[in-house]
């Protein structure tokens, strides 16, 4: 039998009422996307585009227009849908009166923990999120680094497979942001899914295994990031030991140059954020030409 999906969302589609507008706002316009278990996905895309949207019609929390969708193979209409899911929103509210440790100890207490379960769990995502130190500590004295930490250790404190970041480094300094980021990769390593969205470009690029651009409601592209960030016209060689004769010539004397070693050969890659751009660009293009003739 096939392993379910982490995430499949077919056909999405979201509108919102505008007032004094008898045209509805069309947030998600008809996205697809499926990501397996164990990868880590990002969807990118500026303020507005639908990567929010997108996320809170996985989770339930908007009705969609259209369209379905589903975590591990259960509709996300339905609350057990939900029972593997951790969930960091943007802007997460936390009670500043109550230490870290509090914090995680209370949304574990909501999840049915209890006891010495319980304690250990508060220690163990503690130690995870680097808090250790930080756990007696009011919130309201907490970075926001700090602060998404703790967001990220309650979002996983039922011990989710599929782990839901709305812009998790949002207003996050590159310190905090790089912690973020290694916490990204642990979560990997214990094979955990990873959903999350962005419009910080290069942190994407380090840690996903598969990108969406949504752009203007739409998906303009998506697939493995190392395919979407090869220049498919293009090759490069990485040689070791090569001299400047054999640079030269290239692959030809490659062969039979015994002391070269040829380390790589492909498609050379571009950036997360010249890929972006080019293909925002060309979507802005498609959809002017398209008002235009309609």
């Amino acid at each position: 039998m096939a392993e379910a999906l982490a995430v499949d969302i077919q056909n999405l589609c979201k509108e919102f009422p505008t007032p004094m507008r008898t045209r509805k706002l069309q947030a998600v316009k008809n996205v697809s996307l499926q990501i397996k278990q164990g990868e880590v996905y990002g969807l990118i895309g500026p303020n507005g585009s639908g990567k929010s949207t997108t996320m809170k019609a996985l989770l339930g929390l908007v009705e969609p227009t259209s369209g379905t969708c589903s975590i591990f193979g259960k509709n996300s209409r339905k609350t057990d849908s939900r029972n593997d899911v951790g969930f960091l929103p943007e802007n997460p509210y936390f009670y500043k009166h109550l230490s870290g440790a509090e914090t995680i100890r209370f949304y574990g207490k909501l999840c049915g923990m209890r006891g010495k379960s319980l304690e250990d769990k508060v220690n163990e995502l503690l130690d995870l999120v680097g808090l250790t130190s930080a756990k007696d500590r009011r919130l309201g004295g907490y970075s926001k680094g700090m602060l998404q930490r703790i967001g990220l250790a309650q979002a996983i404190v039922q011990d989710p497979k599929l782990i839901i970041l709305d812009e998790p480094t949002a207003g996050v300094d590159p310190i905090g942001s790089r912690e973020i980021r290694d916490l990204v990769f642990k979560l990997r390593e214990q094979g955990k899914t990873v959903f999350l969205c962005s419009h910080l470009l290069e942190q994407v690029q380090e840690v996903c295994d598969h990108v969406g651009i949504i752009f203007e409601g739409q998906l303009v592209k998506e697939g493995r990031l190392e395919d979407l960030i090869a220049v498919e016209d293009q090759t490069e060689f990485i040689l070791e030991g090569a001299s400047e004769e054999l640079l030269a010539q290239m692959e030809q004397l490659i062969a039979s140059h015994s002391s070269a070693k040829l380390l790589r050969k492909g498609n050379p890659r571009t950036t997360l954020e010249s890929l972006f751009l080019k293909e925002t660009i060309k979507q802005t293009a498609s959809n002017k030409e398209g008002e235009t003739s309609a």
